[in-house]
């Protein structure tokens, strides 16, 4: 019992460490772990909404739903990353706050769908 213990405060203080680092990042690789974190919760939001909304549409609204989501992965991949000789680079900013924009239009699709029904339209 005292092991786990043990174990418990020493994770639970690793988390706090982590957290305190992304308040005040030392360098660059502190600021990318921080905005990395940021960018994977954006992106399990964003999964979640798409997640709810799909079962609310119709076929019709799937389709346009899915092709949609198609095209904002394609337009965000070319605004945010590149490719080049020397590497492949991502903007972690720019993709968190795309992500982010994305995720706030699908909970406001699933808003519309619940209040006064879902609009293809809109998708």
């Amino acid at each position: 019992m005292k092991l786990t213990f043990a174990i418990f405060a020493l994770v639970f203080s690793g988390l706090s460490l982590a957290n305190e680092a992304c308040d005040n990042p030392k360098d660059d690789f502190d600021g990318l772990y921080c905005l990395n974190k940021i960018y994977q919760e954006a992106d399990r939001e964003l999964n979640a909404n798409y997640r709810t909304l799909v079962p609310l549409l119709d076929a019709t609204g799937k389709a346009k739903l899915k092709s949609g989501q198609l095209s904002w992965l394609n337009t965000r991949n070319a605004e945010c990353s590149r490719k080049d000789a020397t590497g492949f680079y991502v903007n972690l900013g720019c993709a968190t706050s795309t992500t982010i924009q994305r995720s706030q239009f699908l909970q406001d699709r699933i808003r519309e769908c619940k209040s006064s029904g879902c609009l293809n339209s809109q998708l």
